[in-house]
């Protein structure tokens, strides 16, 4: 089935190198606007499949991302920053990337193209019907994400996909599709530009909305976050002191003696 692919038609702007440089960013920053529409109207799918994956992390189970590229790098940013942010195992929200770790920095040639490959690697993590697993491909039409995402199917594992392309092999595969038309690149084709940024702002929306569903954050306030250096000791100090009324001394104290903003609250009977 054909579909358009807005993703690679030709950029609105031209004669990008006779432009200045304020003339680049301005037009950059008009692309730019045009992306927060465009996941705004996707609100309605990204609750849909957010409301399935809640349920299934309460009773254990885990939240993959897959990916290729720009795609597959956002993913993993998404995932590593859960642990500090929100206290969760490393292993409850997971990044997969085709190419492996070595395609975090570098491309790996060919590497998207193997329709068996992410299953595979999804099958080192004893993937079962209990997680969800979200694929991520800007164009809609990378064969390691379709076919991992098919291989979920057929073992009964829940599915979603973020592109950026209406009617996509990705759009028509993933129980639940999640598509912000965010129209050409600046660049024209370069889409780890305004595509890149709806998938990040998609992202963003799907973890913080599940993590604060499920129990970690308190008021607006990250109460599970990892003291892993002085900002964040500072910050946990800070909201324990706006909390209970304490001095930063006592706060701080507080908060070291007991690991973690939220044991702090629960013994001073705030949280």
């Amino acid at each position: 089935m054909e579909f358009l692919k807005t993703t690679e038609q030709e950029s609105l702007h031209k004669d990008l190198e006779q432009k200045n440089t304020l003339e680049l960013l301005e037009a950059i920053n008009a692309e730019d606007q045009k992306v927060a529409i465009a996941v705004q109207k996707c609100i309605p799918a990204i609750q849909s499949l957010i409301d399935d994956i809640v349920p299934k992390m309460k009773d254990g189970g885990r939240l993959f991302y897959i990916g290729a590229g720009t795609s597959g790098r956002l993913g993993i940013l998404d995932a590593s920053e859960c642990p500090p942010t929100f206290g969760v195992a490393p292993d409850r929200i997971l990044g997969l990337i085709a190419g492996g770790d070595a395609a975090i920095r570098n491309a790996v040639e060919n590497a998207e193209d193997d329709t068996d490959q992410a299953f595979k690697d999804l099958a080192e993590y004893h993937i079962n019907e209990n997680d969800v697993v979200i694929g991520i491909a800007a164009s809609g039409t990378t064969p390691y994400i379709l076919g991992g995402l098919r291989d979920c199917q057929k073992n009964g594992i829940l599915t979603g996909g973020i592109t950026c392309n209406v009617d996509s092999p990705l759009d028509r595969l993933a129980d639940h599709s999640i598509v912000p038309v965010v129209g050409p690149e600046f660049i024209t084709g370069s889409s780890r530009m305004k595509a890149g940024t709806a998938q990040k702002m998609v992202l963003n929306m799907i973890s913080t909305a599940v993590m604060v569903q499920l129990g970690h954050v308190k008021g607006n306030k990250m109460v599970d976050m990892q003291l892993s250096n002085d900002k964040l000791v500072d910050r946990g100090t800070r909201m324990i002191m706006e909390s209970t009324g304490l001095d930063y001394d006592k706060a701080r104290l507080l908060l070291k003696t007991h690991g973690s903003v939220r044991t702090a609250l629960q013994k001073t009977d705030v949280c």
